[in-house]
């Protein structure tokens, strides 16, 4: 069975069934090959999944195509809307119109009653005051009834708008999960055809990777060190594993990626390098059975870095010994963060693991050793070389773990992590 199978059920389930998503993991406690191929997809099936994803996508982008022209359609003034509320308008400025007129009728009607002498002259101007007073409560009532009905016309136009604008939101996130799906269910496809004939890699909980000492909450404009520890407790020599790390945060809201603003770099005690394309850490060489190796880990935030915003570094690796075997941690690690304002200083409490591996070992990291070892006498690291890719193990284990507890890690903005994440196998 493929690894890259694995990925391809998930993202067979994921479209199906999401909630299904959260508990592709622990398949991977089980190396048994016959369990494994239990729900392995065919070509076909991942062929129909890309359909069905392509479909969902294409309904998302026409119903929230046809709420925008909806709500353009409310701010048409020809719309019944517009029509119903021009009308109000219109009847609430001829009654105040009205009203203004018999409250003039009233002033005028004291005036006179004011400047009569005779009483027959005062009972006239008195009647005409009390015809007045009477007019003008009509007009003042008629006014209060107008305005009444404008009110509730706006009031009705916008309660219309708002309601189309939550539709509108809902409709952008149901097409923003119906992308990431698609983008997945494509790739699955493209690696399990590429994958199709090749051996197999075996998952196995007896190599870990774990991330020691990365703070739970970092400013931005930071620079911290921490460590990627690999245990191997698989009761053979490890030949060449390939740690992986890959760093991901949202702004505050959760569906912006600011990816650009966290920079990951590796040390084997020979200086910084980059992580590479592949989000690999270099390479440690004839790892032994119970030992364990580092490799030391730099992350820098920008200093635009959004404040509030939610990171996460995933950790992982695969081996491939010399015999052909070849396999890797089943689940990526997954250590959230919080980034906090500039100036402010990394937390003493260290980030927790959301999909824990084993954290055997894993207190106090040993120094690097001068000669360039990570960590422990039985583990060696290669350069920045060493790849998945050159060796012929696979690397979609991580990936799959991305896709099985990223959306519970970060939201919506960690699906983007499924798609940078796709990586390329050229044994």
């Amino acid at each position: 069975m493929q690894i890259r199978r694995i990925l391809a059920t998930a993202v067979v389930a994921a479209i199906t069934t999401p909630a299904a998503m959260l508990s592709v993991s622990p398949a991977f406690a089980d190396t048994n090959p016959a369990a494994q191929t239990q729900n392995k997809p065919s070509i076909a099936e991942l062929e129909q999944a890309v359909k069905d994803a392509q479909k969902t996508y294409d309904d998302a982008v026409v119903t929230e195509k046809a709420l925008v022209q909806s709500l353009r359609d409310v701010e048409d003034p020809k719309h019944p809307l517009n029509v119903a509320f021009a009308a109000a308008e219109k009847a609430a400025g001829a009654a105040a119109g009205k009203k203004s007129a018999a409250d003039q009728a009233v002033t005028d009607a004291k005036a006179k009653l004011a400047a009569a002498v005779s009483d027959e002259d005062k009972a006239a101007a008195q009647q005409a005051l009390t015809d007045a007073e009477a007019a003008a409560q009509t007009a003042a009532d008629a006014k209060t009834t107008a305005d009444n009905k404008l009110a509730d016309a706006g009031k009705t136009r916008a309660d219309v708008e708002v309601e189309i604008s939550k539709k509108i939101n809902k409709a952008q996130i149901a097409i923003k999960d119906a992308l990431a799906k698609k983008t997945a269910a494509e790739a699955a496809l493209a690696d399990a055809k590429k994958e199709a004939g090749k051996g197999d890699c075996v998952p196995t909980g007896t190599l870990t990777a774990a991330a020691v000492g990365l703070p739970s909450k970092i400013g931005a404009g930071t620079t911290v060190d921490f460590t990627l520890r690999l245990n191997n407790s698989t009761g053979r020599t490890l030949d060449q594993v390939v740690p992986t790390a890959y760093p991901h945060a949202t702004d505050k809201s959760g569906t912006k990626s600011v990816d650009q603003l966290l920079h990951l770099q590796w040390s084997n005690g020979t200086g910084w390098h980059d992580i590479d394309g592949q989000h690999h850490a270099g390479a440690v060489k004839a790892l032994r059975t119970g030992a364990h190796a580092d490799v030391k880990l730099r992350l820098t935030l920008d200093a635009s870095a959004p404040v509030d915003g939610t990171g996460v570094v995933f950790v992982n690796a695969d081996y491939k010994n010399n015999d052909g075997s070849c396999g890797g941690v089943p689940d990526a690690g997954m250590y959230p963060f919080q980034i906090t304002a500039v100036g402010s200083k990394p937390s003493t409490d260290p980030a927790k693991p959301i999909s824990t591996p084993s954290t055997q070992n894993t207190k106090s990291p040993a120094p690097a050793g001068a000669n360039g070892s990570t960590g422990g006498s039985n583990g060696t690291t290669g350069d920045a070389s060493g790849s998945l890719a050159k060796t012929g193990s696979s690397s979609a284990m991580p990936q799959l773990a991305l896709a099985g507890g990223a959306a519970v890690a970060l939201g919506a903005g960690a699906v983007y992590v499924v798609r940078r994440r796709k990586t390329t196998d050229n044994a």
